[in-house]
């Protein structure tokens, strides 16, 4: 990755969390009940939460990666910051995971478009190479005729 590149990605990393943790804030501080598909998936959530992984609603259709991945978030820092109570998995904990997903999906989209990117620059240096290598034969190929011309003339 160039300089460039790093300095570009880091500042839009930056922005992109600010505004997230803005728009979280805001929304948090507005709506802290469960809103729209939240009515279902806070309550599964905090289901995985207390360890209870056996409890599924069926009204959810989606596979319960997101709650594991919460339960893996969360329970490190229930232990780390020695956090008790309702906020454990409270909705407000359970968005700010949504945001962290959030920063993840962007650092992921970048290595993509990297490795798309770095399709089109392998194929590119291939293409000049072989341009070169048929180049580099093709003068050699007329110096030598144009060698072997002299000495027989001479």
């Amino acid at each position: 990755m160039e300089r460039f590149e790093v300095y570009i990605f880091t500042a839009l990393c930056s922005v992109n969390f600010l505004i997230s943790c803005l728009l979280f804030s805001k929304i948090t501080r507005e709506q802290r009940e469960p809103y729209m598909d939240e009515i279902f998936h806070v309550p599964q959530a905090q289901k995985y939460c207390e360890g209870k992984f056996n409890e599924w609603d069926p009204m959810i259709t989606t596979l319960p990666g997101l709650y594991l991945a919460s339960v893996g978030l969360i329970r490190p820092m229930v232990w780390l910051f020695d956090l008790k109570g309702r906020v454990v998995c409270s909705t407000a904990m359970l968005r700010f995971i949504n945001l962290l997903f959030n920063s993840g999906n962007l650092y992921i989209i970048y290595l993509i478009i990297c490795r798309l990117h770095l399709k089109d620059k392998t194929y590119y240096l291939a293409g000049w190479r072989a341009h070169r290598d048929v180049m580099s034969k093709a003068q050699h190929g007329q110096f030598s005729r144009h060698t072997m011309l002299k000495r027989q003339a001479g």
